[in-house]
């Protein structure tokens, strides 16, 4: 027990040490990558692979060096789980966007299916500066099968540690580029992280999930070994119960190498759609949609959201982490509280 407590608190002096220190961005153009360290220690990495169909924050780690994201595909580990191949690291996209699957598309869809999918291709990493806050902007665009361009993404990942632990705010502005965009009521959405396996919710059922279109992927029962995931609600959910509930943020807890850790994600105010509804699976999807609503709740209306040529949405998001310790409810809400006062 002691050994555990002297353990909690020198992460948490670690954690603490690292407020205030710079962040820092190292640009790799032709690794296709931008390196975020807080400190000298490695966040994460914002990478835009040329033969992937979206950018991605990969991997993600706690204060304390612990990896949270899943290794699969493009850098399987032992023992984690092999489906849902558009899982990758920290990302963003919806499942339907002028009838194109954004959210889906990876290399398992076959070619003669293609055309009802989108992908998303950076244009330009527009800024990339550290300091005591980190800042990365980038040029996207959403795009269908035959190159045309739907949407415009100008985004800001802003990156900086507090005195409990890490952060990264996502700031997208999404334009319509080339006509009308149309968002359709869908669960595929939208700020995700897929999560090790440690973070999973154990489990002994093999489960069915049926996407938009209908395509079933089955997540298999496997060992439950160091699984130790549980999700905590702002509204009060636990567990399972926490998939299509409303929230301003979810919390995710578990212990990964005898430490605990806990991510968070957060919703702000003044997104369409707040508070989102919560994508979160026990398999290890964390995700919060602010563009669904039926699709999580059949006594619900259908939502669309409609852009005019050249008319655009804001969506703002936080991704949150701590190691050490367990981040509590309350905890959760301070941090709530002071980032709905900013953007």
């Amino acid at each position: 027990m002691k050994t555990r407590y002297f353990i909690a608190a020198a992460l948490m002096l670690s954690c603490m040490a690292a407020y205030g220190q710079n962040v820092k961005l190292v640009r790799d153009d032709a690794g296709r990558k931008v390196d975020v360290f807080i400190g000298d220690k490695l966040f994460t990495s914002y990478r835009y692979p040329a033969g992937l169909e979206k950018p991605f924050l990969f991997p993600v780690y706690a204060p304390n060096g612990a990896v949270v994201t899943r290794g699969y595909p493009i850098e399987p580990r032992k023992g984690e789980r092999v489906d849902h191949p558009h899982h990758i690291g920290l990302w963003f996209n919806h499942g339907n966007v002028n009838g194109l699957d954004f959210w889906n598309n990876s290399s398992a869809i076959p070619a003669n299916r293609k055309d009802q999918y989108g992908h998303i291709v950076v244009q330009k990493i527009a800024k990339a500066k550290g300091g005591k806050t980190g800042v990365l902007e980038v040029v996207s665009e959403w795009k269908d099968n035959k190159g045309n361009t739907v949407l415009t993404e100008n985004t800001q990942y802003i990156f900086k540690a507090s005195k409990t632990g890490w952060m990264v705010d996502h700031v997208a502005t999404l334009t319509a580029t080339n006509g009308p965009v149309k968002f359709t009521d869908n669960k595929e959405g939208m700020f995700a992280i897929r999560v090790d396996r440690a973070f999973e919710m154990p489990t002994n059922e093999a489960l069915i999930f049926t996407d938009d279109k209908g395509n079933p992927t089955t997540v298999k029962a496997t060992d439950n070994t160091g699984v130790t995931g549980m999700y905590v609600s702002s509204n009060g959910k636990k567990g399972d119960a926490v998939w299509g509930t409303r929230n301003k943020w979810v919390i995710l807890s578990g212990v990964k190498d005898n430490v605990p850790v806990s991510f968070a994600i957060f919703d702000h105010p003044k997104n369409p759609g707040y508070p989102a509804y919560s994508h979160a699976r026990g398999y290890g999807l964390f995700s919060v949609n602010n563009l669904g609503q039926k699709s999580y709740d059949p006594k619900q209306e259908e939502v669309v959201y409609n852009l005019a040529p050249g008319q655009s949405m804001k969506l703002v998001h936080r991704f949150y982490i701590q190691s050490g310790s367990e981040l509590t409810p309350e905890g959760a809400e301070a941090i709530f509280t002071e980032f709905s006062k900013s953007y």
